[in-house]
């Protein structure tokens, strides 16, 4: 019996262990907290001329049962400065309000209705027009201009606060795809029935966000705007889903479906090939732990659109300064609706250099001789500074003259610091190639992938003009290039070998006396304070051998008898 429960104890604990290494969640609606979706709206800098500013909000609803009925939310807006609201809803909506006499409300009778007591007689019914751009007309006609456009979806609670609700530098009104958290004038409470999510136990890890479309959904194109740093996302969609970065940070990503990197860049395939399938959350998360080899994540969220394209926003709300409506304008306009599989090339540029610190770049026309090094460093610039690894596949040169000589190049990868080389690669590579060639102007051509993680996609090719001269040093003579410390070492190393010559002279003299072949009497001439010297000359002449007398005497003889003779 005891063996029984013995084995019974060690299974609950290894299922309760198994259970908490690989948590799950079940997804509700609820207010999302972490992905949120971006909807149509403006922000300007617009106030009349009586301080007030003039917002327009847009209600559409997605979770009406029963239409007649209705919705009902709050609305606060008990401020001090003076405000307009137009109220526009696409279902019936009832309003619970409090408001101060300084705000206005304007809303279209047929759909809004205002429930409670009018203290200060400022809501009026107006035949507000159904359409977005019709209805900021209409504004702009009766007001002078719009200050915020907001659409928002399945509302519970709306308080507009004391805070400024301008937005300097922005004068026209223009639809796009927003953050509405940006507007911290907006306090917004929603029950998201197009997002359901669920949040297990707070991590002090790094966010690690799972996504899931399930197979049953309209949608197949997904925007994401990513404004927490260090975030990991898995997203898991029906096949043919594309989703769309509209701004890049450095981050880790997995899905089983392709991936566009913003607008300049190419698309990644599926990066998850595990075994799990099936678009049940509990499976979906697995497959995210599985894959980024974890036992936690930050947050599951379930996406449920009738529309083929959605625009989600990922992070914490007011926790990034919000990418312009224009850019997200052009990033939408390029990539929806995505409609080939043909990838959008990063731009890249080629710097070349004749030294490995990569501190002077060559003039595009300047010459350099065949035997020497070339250093080349090849980069470019993603949109939003996404962090890519570049990898050089190969290298040819083309000549200008006659497109029909072409070589390959073979290169070298050169190292760097990781902060010197984000989006580029550095290589190195000789001109022994063009040594024998006739043309001395060339196209170097280097075929580029672009790496993020382990995905690699092609990212095109890239240009450099190469101008060369033949040098006429033999390939079997290098030709040594001396710098700085080169000459000052041989001027150095020679200055010590002559003081060791000296030195080695200095102490034959000490040893051995003076060489026999020496003529020291010049040199006592010419050496003042050599007395002693001239002396032992002197005293070494006064004593000839008998063999030098005889032949001095005679010498001297020959020479006194040569005037006597000369006499007769």
């Amino acid at each position: 019996m005891e063996g029984h429960l013995m084995r019974f104890t060690i299974l609950l604990c290894i299922a309760l262990a198994a259970s908490s290494s690989s948590q799950t969640c079940q997804p509700q609606n609820q207010e999302p907290m972490y992905v949120r979706e971006m909807l149509m709206g403006c922000w300007t800098d617009f106030v009349r001329e009586d301080k007030a500013e003039v917002h327009i909000l847009n209600l559409i609803w997605t979770r009406v049962d029963n239409k007649e009925n209705g919705e009902m939310f709050q609305l606060e807006m008990n401020i001090s400065k003076p405000a307009i609201l137009i109220m526009a809803s696409s279902e019936k909506a009832y309003v619970a309000h409090t408001l101060s006499k300084e705000v206005k409300v304007y809303v279209n009778s047929s759909k809004v209705a205002m429930v409670g007591k009018a203290d200060h007689n400022n809501v009026y019914v107006e035949d507000l027009p159904h359409q977005n751009e019709e209805l900021i007309n209409w504004a702009k006609q009766k007001f002078g201009g719009v200050t915020s456009f907001s659409t928002v979806q399945d509302i519970r609670k709306l308080t507009l606060t004391e805070a400024q609700g301008t937005n300097p530098g922005s004068s026209k009104c223009v639809l796009d795809n927003e953050d509405i958290s940006q507007k911290t004038f907006l306090k917004i409470e929603i029950v998201s029935n197009v997002i359901k999510s669920c949040t297990p136990n707070p991590q002090n890890n790094d966010e690690i966000h799972v996504i899931n479309i399930p197979d049953n959904s309209a949608v197949r194109n997904v925007s994401l705007l990513v404004k927490t740093q260090n975030t990991s996302l898995f997203m898991r969609g029906p096949q043919g889903t594309v989703w769309t970065f509209l701004r890049t940070n450095a981050w880790k990503f997995g899905s089983n479906n392709i991936i566009q990197l913003s607008m300049n860049l190419a698309r990644l395939q599926k990066s998850y090939h595990g075994t799990l399938k099936g678009d049940k959350a509990e499976d979906v998360q697995k497959m995210a732990l599985e894959y980024f080899r974890v036992s936690y994540f930050t947050s599951y969220n379930e996406i449920k659109h009738n529309g083929p394209t959605i625009f989600l926003v990922i992070g914490k709300q007011h926790n990034l300064t919000e990418t312009s409506p224009t850019a997200i304008a052009n990033v939408e306009k390029s990539t929806i609706p995505i409609t080939t599989d043909a990838p959008n090339q990063m731009p890249l540029i080629m710097e070349l250099y004749t030294s490995p610190d990569y501190r002077l770049p060559l003039d595009p026309q300047t010459r350099v001789h065949t035997n020497k090094r070339i250093y080349a460093e090849i980069s470019g610039n993603t949109l939003g500074g996404m962090v890519l690894t570049l990898k050089v596949i190969s290298c040819t040169v083309c000549s200008k003259t006659s497109c029909s000589v072409k070589k390959e190049l073979p290169f070298i990868s050169e190292t760097c610091s990781v902060d010197s080389c984000h989006n580029n690669a550095r290589l190195s590579f000789s001109l022994d190639e063009l040594q024998e060639a006739t043309s001395t102007t060339w196209d170097l051509v280097c075929s580029v992938n672009l790496c993020h993680s382990e995905n690699c996609v092609y990212g095109g090719l890239v240009r450099r003009n190469l101008e060369v001269m033949q040098s006429c040093q033999p390939e079997d003579q290098p030709c040594f290039d001396f710098g700085l410390s080169g000459v000052l070492g041989i001027a150095f190393g020679g200055f010590l070998i002559g003081v060791l010559l000296i030195g080695a002279l200095w102490f034959i003299k000490i040893k051995t006396g003076y060489p026999a072949g020496l003529d020291m009497g010049s040199t006592a001439a010419s050496c003042p304070g050599c007395a002693c010297l001239r002396a032992k000359r002197q005293l070494v002449s006064s004593n000839p051998s008998p063999s030098e007398n005889s032949s001095a005497n005679a010498s001297i003889g020959s020479t006194q008898s040569t005037p006597t003779s000369s006499m007769v």
